[in-house]
C-alpha cells in the first residue's frame, strides 16, 4: 500500500468513527476512558520496553539531556498519564451543552449548542504523554483523532496507542476513534495535511520549525502553538524570597517545555540585591546565564546576551536576564520579544499587578505564580490538546470546550419569513 493510500484509509476510518462518536452518550465514553487508563497501567511493561528503544536511539544521535527528559517514560509518568485520563472522565461532557438560549419576537426559540469538531489531526514531536492526553480529550469531546508523533518517539507512541485502542474495542466504540500513523516517513504528514473533507482541524505541537512548516503546507485549518518565550518580571515591590522560588521553578522544574521561563526581567531598584542570590542558585543548577550590560556588571561571569537571545526559546538550561528601569520597560520588552504564551509578574503592589494583567497580551498572565502552571492538567482540564497562542478559535490550554464548535438549534411552530 502506498503512503497516500495508507493515510487516506486512516482519514476515512477516522471520519466514519467521528459520526458514531457524535452520537455516543457520556456513560459509554467514560467507560472507555476508564478502560484506557487501566490498560496504560497493565501494559506499562510493554510501553516502557518500547520507550527504552526510543531512548537508546536518541542517545546514539547525541540528543540533549532536555530532549531525553521529555522523551523518557517511567512508572510514575505512566501513572500520571492514566490519572489524566481518569480526570477527563470526571469532567462534564461538553457535547450538547446549551451555551445560550433565547426567543425571538416571532416565537422562534434559538439554542446555541456545543458540538464536536469532527476529526482532529495532532502532529507532535518527542513527548509520548501527548498520545494519551490528546486521545482522551478527543474521545470525551466526541472527536476522532489522528496522531502523528515524531520519529524519535515512534515505538512509545505505537505502544501507548495500542493500549488505548484495546479499550475502544472492549467498550463497543469504533477503533477508528483513535488512529496512530505508524510510519516515520515525512511524506505522511504532507499527505495528511491535504485530507480536506475528512480531517477538520490540525493542531501541531512542537518546535517553531514544525509549526511553521505545518501552517505553510496545510489545506486544513490549523490552531498554532508557537514557541513559548515566557518571562518573569521581578518588580521593585516583589517579595524577593517569593521571587527566587518562582524564578527558579519557572526555569528549572522542567526546562524543556514551552511554559518554562526563557527571560528573567528584574527591576533596577532591587537588581543588586536579587540578582546575585538567584544567579548563585542558577549556577548550582548548571543554568547558563546570558545578560544585558547591567546584569553583567552586577553578576560576574555572565555571558553577553545577543539581540537574538531575547527572541529565543531555549528549551534548555539557558536563561536570558535583563535589568529594566520600570514596569513600562518590562511590558515593552515582553511585547517586543515575547510569544504571547505565558508571562508573570512578582509584586506586592496591586496597582502594578493590575497594569501587568491588563497590558500584557499573552494567553496566560500570572501574578505571583510560576509560568509552569500553563497546563491543562494544572488548570483542571484533565489534560490538554495543546496551548494555543492564536486568538481565534481557542487560546491558552485547550481542553474539552475548546475541542468543540457549536451549532444553532431553532424551534418553531410554523413561522415563515415575510
Amino acid at each position: 500500500m502506498s503512503i497516500a493510500d495508507y493515510i487516506a484509509k486512516i482519514a476515512k476510518r477516522a471520519k466514519d468513527a467521528s459520526i458514531v462518536l457524535a452520537n455516543t452518550d457520556t456513560a459509554q465514553k467514560n467507560n472507555a476512558l476508564e478502560r484506557m487508563a487501566e490498560n496504560l497501567i497493565s501494559d506499562a511493561g510493554l510501553i516502557l520496553k518500547a520507550n527504552d528503544l526510543d531512548i537508546n536511539c536518541a542517545k546514539k544521535k547525541n540528543r540533549t539531556s532536555a530532549f531525553l527528559e521529555k522523551l523518557q517514560l517511567n512508572h510514575k509518568r505512566i501513572k500520571d498519564m492514566a490519572g489524566g485520563i481518569r480526570q477527563v472522565a470526571t469532567l462534564d461532557d461538553p457535547v450538547g451543552q446549551v451555551i445560550k438560549k433565547w426567543q425571538r419576537p416571532n416565537g422562534l426559540m434559538i439554542s446555541k449548542l456545543r458540538v464536536p469538531i469532527g476529526v482532529i489531526g495532532i502532529i507532535y514531536e518527542s513527548r509520548p504523554n501527548v498520545t494519551s492526553d490528546c486521545a482522551s480529550l478527543c474521545l470525551k469531546s466526541s472527536n476522532s483523532i489522528i496522531l502523528r508523533g515524531g520519529s524519535e518517539s515512534i515505538h512509545s507512541n505505537v505502544a501507548i496507542s495500542k493500549a488505548l485502542v484495546k479499550a475502544l474495542v472492549k467498550t463497543g466504540l469504533p477503533e477508528g476513534a483513535i488512529n496512530m500513523i505508524g510510519i516515520t516517513d515525512r511524506k505522511a504528514v504532507d499527505i495528511l495535511l491535504k485530507q480536506v473533507g475528512l480531517v477538520d482541524l490540525v493542531i501541531p505541537r512542537g518546535g517553531e520549525g514544525l509549526i511553521k512548516e505545518v501552517t505553510a503546507k496545510s489545506q486544513i485549518p490549523v490552531i498554532k502553538h508557537y514557541k513559548g518565550v515566557c518571562h518573569v518580571f521581578v518588580d521593585e515591590y516583589a517579595d524577593l524570597g517569593m521571587a527566587e522560588k518562582i524564578s527558579f521553578n519557572a526555569k528549572c522544574q522542567r526546562p524543556g517545555v514551552c511554559n518554562a521561563m526563557e527571560t528573567l526581567l528584574v527591576h533596577k531598584n532591587i537588581a543588586k540585591k536579587f540578582l546575585p542570590v538567584i544567579a548563585a542558585r542558577f549556577k548550582e543548577a548548571n543554568v547558563e546565564l546570558r545578560g544585558c550590560p547591567k546584569t553583567r556588571m552586577i553578576v560576574k561571569g555572565v555571558r553577553r546576551a545577543a539581540e537574538a537571545d531575547w527572541y529565543t526559546e531555549y528549551l534548555d538550561l539557558v536563561l536570558s536576564v535583563r535589568v529594566v528601569d520600570d514596569l513600562d520597560e518590562a511590558i515593552g520588552h515582553i511585547r517586543k520579544y515575547g510569544s504571547m504564551h505565558s508571562d508573570a509578574i512578582v509584586t506586592e503592589n496591586t496597582e502594578n499587578a493590575g497594569e501587568f494583567l491588563k497590558r500584557v497580551d499573552s494567553a496566560c498572565v500570572y501574578v505571583n505564580a510560576s509560568t509552569r502552571f500553563t497546563d491543562g492538567y494544572q488548570f483542571g482540564m484533565g489534560a490538554e490538546i495543546g496551548i494555543s497562542t492564536d486568538k481565534i478559535h481557542a487560546r491558552g490550554p485547550m481542553g474539552l470546550e475548546e475541542l468543540c464548535s457549536y451549532k444553532y438549534a431553532v424551534w418553531g411552530d410554523g413561522q415563515i419569513r415575510e
